[in-house]
């Protein structure tokens, strides 16, 4: 497909040739002569004196209603080559619902679907109660550019209560986060340079031939935003879609890819994630098919503590 573009950067292991990762702006957008015709809508949140002083990742996901609608802006900061990132996309979604005034309680899961490339500027959020009890509520909310769906998500908000409680998954374990060294940032897309990603297993090693033997699609990494920021809902969702496509591990190359489908599950709540009081996490990722240009892709998050904050499942378009 037309969309593939790549940007190589040296990685004191190899030269890795990076693609937009697992944003859907890569090419699972449908007709790219189609995406590339369709003009932006006007920047409208980007960086200004009232936004220059939050976290970047605050001001690439932020809201405001304009006009009595809800918009939100596709920031530079976040940009793979083609689109921004899939994940700060999923982030503004969530935030979109978390700042409705009749929301309760604080997300349990999401369900993002990348339908088509964000353009650069503005878009619109359309956010709606689906159903609500005493202790859930369904949410859905739909992004759009010049009145066409590009992303849409579904998400369960619940007040949780004390309960008995049980974690059968173990902690991965790995050595202290400051222990591992991050990959260079040197020549790769915007939202890459946004994090620090500390390899411990499933270091990429990737070249311009496949493996004459698929590898092991697992990984085993520290993540944090390069500038420090306090781990919530936002940033694990985010961070669920930070996982270098599975495929680039298992054939050793970079191919086009792009998620289709993004589903979190978060196993805390606010006030266990104020008490974590953590800037990174152990994130694990793995995969158990490729087939006909589709794979899953699975993850885990868990704080230094060894407490499971979120599972991550993903759908993923690739060529090879």
């Amino acid at each position: 497909m037309s969309q593939q573009r790549t940007s190589g950067f040296k990685t004191g292991f190899a030269t890795l040739r990076m693609t937009g990762m697992t944003s859907p702006v890569i090419e699972f957008g449908g007709d790219p002569v189609k995406t590339r015709g369709r003009k932006p809508e006007a920047p409208m949140l980007e960086k200004t004196a009232e936004t220059a002083a939050l976290h970047p990742f605050d001001r690439a996901t932020q809201v405001m209603t304009v006009d009595g609608k809800l918009r939100g802006t596709a920031s530079e900061d976040y940009f793979a080559f083609v689109g921004p990132f899939g994940g700060a996309t999923a982030a503004t979604l969530l935030r979109a619902i978390m700042e409705q005034p009749d929301r309760i309680g604080d997300p349990l899961s999401i369900t993002v679907n990348l339908c088509a490339p964000v353009a650069k500027g503005s878009f619109a959020l359309d956010v709606r109660l689906i159903k609500a009890t005493r202790s859930t509520q369904h949410w859905m909310v739909e992004l759009s550019q010049n009145k066409e769906v590009a992303a849409f998500a579904t998400a369960v908000f619940a007040v949780r209560r004390p309960s008995w409680s049980h974690q059968p998954a173990t902690f991965p374990g790995a050595p202290p986060f400051d222990q591992v060294e991050p990959i260079p940032d040197s020549g790769i897309a915007n939202w890459v340079r946004q994090y620090q990603f500390r390899f411990v297993e499933g270091t990429p090693r990737y070249n311009a031939a496949p493996h004459d033997v698929p590898a092991s699609a697992y990984s085993k990494m520290w993540l944090s935003d390069a500038t420090p920021r306090r781990i919530d809902f936002l940033s694990l969702l985010s961070m669920s879609d930070t996982f270098f496509a599975r495929i680039f591990h298992a054939r050793g190359t970079i191919v086009p890819i792009g998620t289709v489908s993004l589903t979190t599950v978060f196993h805390a709540d606010a006030a266990d994630l104020a008490t974590e009081d953590i800037t990174a996490v152990l994130g694990t990722a793995d995969a158990n098919s490729f087939h006909k240009s589709f794979s899953d892709q699975t993850g885990e998050l868990w704080s230094p503590g060894g407490r499971l904050l979120a599972t991550t499942s993903q759908v993923v378009y690739f060529k090879a």
